[in-house]
């Protein structure tokens, strides 16, 4: 059966726990701002006019997140494929999600916002990463903030290695070519996201 409204929804799923229903706020804690300063990966996720969706990841240092006060943050744009889906979604719908993982802890601080885009300001220089300087910085007006609970990434066991199985799946290489017609042979793209001549495009185009 359909779930069609929301009186059917909290029928079957019930009401929040005090504790979840009243957790968000709109501010920085300084428990937030340690756990952007040791958070290497965020997920960002936003939606066009017509509420197309989309989530990128984005990843640097730890603290790469840029915290200008206590109601707004930035994330740096790094080099990538140049598809900038999540940018054109914001010129058409400010509205984010953000996701901040740290390796090994099972919670996640969720803050939701309205973003817009800066080529300059004087905390750019605070965004060098190996000599490079980033060229945009997401800046995110901070809605809510709040942590999420334990629970999914216990279900996942996501950060147990002995429950990891990456060879289960072909090389990046081969999903590429299993599902895009491109002109590359898979020896050509074996070469091209070979990890050490990858990581050299990290900071530069």
């Amino acid at each position: 059966m359909q779930i069609t409204s929301t009186a059917e929804l909290e029928d079957l799923l019930g009401s929040p726990m005090p504790r979840a229903a009243s957790k968000e706020r709109s501010t920085l804690a300084q428990t937030d701002r340690d756990w952007l300063a040791l958070s290497p990966f965020v997920l960002v996720g936003t939606s066009d006019a017509d509420g197309n969706c989309d989530v990128s990841p984005k990843g640097d240092p730890p603290g790469f997140t840029h915290v200008i006060d206590e109601r707004t943050i930035a994330l740096p744009e790094r080099p990538g494929n140049r598809r900038a889906d999540s940018f054109h979604n914001i010129l058409a719908n400010p509205h984010v999600g953000l996701i901040f993982l740290i390796p090994g802890r099972r919670e996640t601080l969720r803050i939701n916002g309205r973003a817009r885009l800066l080529t300059d300001a004087p905390w750019f220089s605070s965004m060098v990463v190996e000599g490079h300087r980033p060229i945009l910085a997401l800046v995110v007006d901070i809605d809510t903030i709040f942590f999420h609970c334990q629970k999914a990434f216990m279900r996942a066991n996501l950060w147990k290695p002995e429950t990891w199985t990456p060879e289960d799946l072909p090389s990046h290489a081969k999903l590429i070519k299993s599902v895009l017609n491109t002109n590359e042979s898979l020896e050509q793209l074996e070469e091209y996201y070979a990890e050490d001549r990858y990581s050299r495009g990290l900071y530069t185009s």
